[in-house]
């Protein structure tokens, strides 16, 4: 592991640029990175360089100064495009990168853009691109939970001197949100109060309880004190959604909601039910009293984070199998009954 001394000690009036995660679940994970770096930079320039899909999680954050939006497909494609914004992110003279993605093309646009010192871990064949390639963290030398990955990155680039308790990841501004959340909620004439259920996943099939329980699930809870049912979901999961609508009088909102809005609505919801998914994260991030349903996924490493944040899932033999489809009869999903998910849901809204 390459190891130059601490930036703070070069670069005293440091401009940082941060490379985010692509997924949603892991940019909400690594948010505990950028807090840090503030905290031990506290008059950097904090930019964060993100794909649009996940730029609005930043907007209310106080921890950084400027987001960029990264054009193009992922991958080793459209490399016009990342070459034009390389030589605007040159401009900038940037003193320290801080690759948060395990990809050779973050690296790669990280070093044409010219930032100073580089640092991020040594995987992918990207060591020659990196000043600092960092040794990855073996089986057992850290905390399971994905948070403690890229915070390990910072510890042993030098850039913080002890790991940071983070027990719950909250995102800034959540009153502002939560005004939004009304605002908007209104706008659509959607009585409060709201439970939000998210049941697309879009890793796999194997990820999503059956449609028909979180149906029945949300049409249980939603009765116990009127609440209004609003469903979520991205433009390609709007058939399975508008299915859970019809089945518990909900309001279909796939597809017709930007990021922004899904966090401010969430915000404003009473109770959220998903699956393991990017909404997960953020429904446990605006603090909201949430249920997620796990099967295939391991919830000790990516798991919610937060008092408000339950879950439910039954034990069987081939779990965590992580696979993106089920091989055989979905056990793992099948088993997890609407009783124990209304149930959880019941004690996490109690005062």
């Amino acid at each position: 592991m390459a190891r130059s001394g601490r930036a703070a000690d070069r670069f005293p009036d440091v401009k940082i640029l941060v490379r985010a995660t692509n997924w949603l679940g892991d940019a909400v994970m690594s948010l505990p990175v950028l807090r840090s770096l503030r905290t031990r930079f506290p008059d950097a320039q904090i930019t964060v360089l993100a794909r649009p899909w996940v730029a609005a999680l930043y907007e209310g954050e106080r921890s950084i100064d400027c987001v960029i939006p990264l054009a193009g497909r992922s991958g080793m494609r459209d490399w016009t495009l990342k070459w034009k914004l390389a030589s605007q992110l040159r401009a900038e003279r940037f003193d320290l990168g801080v690759l948060l993605p395990n990809s050779f093309e973050s690296a790669a646009i990280m070093w044409l853009s010219g930032v100073r010192q580089r640092i991020g871990y040594a995987r992918d064949g990207r060591s020659l691109l990196l000043t600092d390639a960092v040794a990855v963290p073996q089986p057992g030398e850290i905390h399971r939970h994905e948070r403690y990955y890229y915070l390990e990155l910072l510890l042993r680039a030098n850039l913080i001197e002890q790991m940071p308790v983070v027990d719950e990841i909250l995102l800034d501004g959540l009153e502002e949100a939560r005004q939004r959340g009304k605002t908007l909620f209104a706008a659509r004439s959607i009585a409060s109060p709201v439970i939000a259920v998210s049941p697309g996943a879009a890793y796999g099939t194997a990820k999503r309880w059956l449609p028909d329980r979180f149906a029945a699930a949300a049409r249980q809870l939603a009765a116990i004190d009127g609440a209004s049912i609003v469903i979520f979901g991205s433009e390609s999961e709007r058939g399975l959604c508008s299915d859970v609508a019809a089945a518990c009088g909900g309001h279909n909102l796939a597809g017709s909601t930007g990021l922004r809005e899904f966090i401010d609505m969430s915000a404003a919801s009473s109770l959220c039910l998903t699956n393991d998914s990017g909404a997960m994260h953020i429904t446990a991030a605006v603090g909201v009293p949430s249920v997620t349903v796990f099967g295939p996924t391991d919830e000790v490493a990516t798991g919610p984070t937060g008092r408000t944040a339950k879950i439910v899932r039954e034990a069987v033999e081939c779990a965590p199998c992580k696979m993106r489809e089920c091989p055989i009869d979905h056990r793992c999903m099948n088993r997890v009954t609407v009783e124990q998910v209304v149930r959880t849901a019941k004690d996490g809204l109690k005062p």
